[in-house]
């Protein structure tokens, strides 16, 4: 039960915050703001979430996950009513980019994954892929309802209809969660009580491992990768000549394989390891980046569909084999905490491929460069996870 409301809590704040890929056309329209201007707020968001990520963890090993979702929630509500009636570029960077982003980071997975990963042990791979598929569902779900909303109601009165939405939500969505020092029952006891009996590390002795720095590392050129392209893939495909309710219905369908994409990846590195997990699905998004960079005109239904899916499949698919294996090395009391900080590295990688995509495109007019700098970001994050292999070491 409570794998499945994290699933659900992660869903609604995926959903929330990946729908300003659809503002950001709308931003584009009234204000007549630039790629880099648009893509400030989002990359501010992504600086404060992973900057806050080590606070949010801190918080999540003292007061419970009830507390944070509650916490969340409230900030989602706030930051989604407050955007209805903004008029300048600092009033997004402001509501999106701070309040939306702290509110999100509390339903995320440095609250999310400790919860998870301490009730399950010997299937931690699959546990934490099934949790996180739903930032991948979320981004699924956002793109075409909100497309819809906004088509239908204008973008100010589609934050309105989503910030009554999450206020319905917030109460029943802390409530399916324990509350501060509540212990749920383990499915996999056996584990969990070796896991115990295991060393118990804190931040400090962490961040004095190689492995600590190699997984940071990892977190921000994926990051990087992921980011020079997903910002930006609507606006990309409105500007190849497809039309963008369709632009977005494809897209959103290719994420929608992320559910599938994510839980398999998390659950075959139970079983063949998480480097070589991490790197099947580093391939494949290689791949689906290639297709974009093939696609030169509105004809080319294939290739939006073969980018889609191809991206889809392994949007988050590096996630669970990249916490996992920070549960796996440092388990204990303080991994909320651990995982907040390395956590970072996500965060400033996708600042800095949100913003530098919008950079590139008013730059030269075109993604094909940030597109080509994503392949090269994957390739990096291959070669740090294929390191993890290597025995802990200072």
């Amino acid at each position: 039960m409570i794998l499945v409301s994290g699933f659900l809590a992660f869903t609604v704040s995926a959903s929330l915050m990946h729908a300003y890929t659809v503002f950001l056309l709308a931003f584009i329209e009234e204000f007549h703001w630039g790629r880099a201007e648009s893509s400030v707020a989002y990359s501010v968001g992504q600086l404060v979430g992973g900057a806050c990520s080590p606070l949010v963890g801190g918080l999540a090993d003292r007061v419970g996950s009830r507390r944070m979702v509650l916490l969340g929630g409230c900030l989602l509500t706030l930051g989604l009513l407050g955007s209805a009636f903004a008029t300048t570029l600092w009033h997004i960077v402001l509501l999106y980019g701070v309040v939306m982003t702290f509110g999100a980071t509390c339903i995320g997975l440095v609250v999310l994954v400790p919860l998870v990963s301490r009730l399950f042990t010997a299937q931690r791979g699959m546990a934490i892929s099934i949790l996180q598929s739903a930032n991948g569902f979320g981004r699924a779900v956002s793109a075409p309802v909100a497309q819809i909303l906004v088509d239908g109601l204008g973008w100010r009165s589609a934050y309105l209809l989503q910030a009554g939405t999450m206020a319905l939500l917030v109460l029943p969505l802390a409530a399916m969660f324990p509350r501060a020092g509540a212990t749920p029952s383990a499915p996999d006891a056996p584990a969990t009580a070796a896991a115990t009996a295991a060393r118990q590390w804190t931040l400090a002795e962490a961040a004095r491992t190689r492995h600590f720095w190699l997984l940071l590392l990892v977190y921000m050129f994926t990051s990087i990768g992921s980011f020079l392209v997903s910002l930006h893939q609507l606006a990309f495909a409105v500007g190849q000549g497809f039309e963008p309710l369709y632009a977005a219905t494809v897209l959103g369908m290719g994420s929608f394989l992320a559910l599938p994409g994510v839980i398999l990846t998390g659950t075959i590195s139970d079983y063949i390891g998480r480097e070589r997990a991490a790197l099947l699905a580093y391939g494949i998004s290689i791949v689906g980046v290639a297709c974009a960079l093939l696609i030169d005109g509105p004809d080319q239904h294939l290739l939006l569909w073969l980018h889609a899916c191809f991206f889809g499949l392994t949007w988050g698919a590096r996630g669970p084999a990249i916490t996992a294996k920070t549960a796996d090395l440092f388990p204990g009391p303080r991994l909320g905490t651990i995982l907040g900080v390395i956590t970072i590295g996500s965060g400033l990688g996708a600042a800095i491929g949100s913003w530098a995509a919008g950079l590139l495109f008013d730059l030269t007019g075109s993604y094909r460069l940030a597109f080509i700098l994503s392949i090269a970001a994957y390739v990096g994050g291959s070669i740090a996870f294929w390191a993890l292999r290597r025995p802990m070491g200072r």
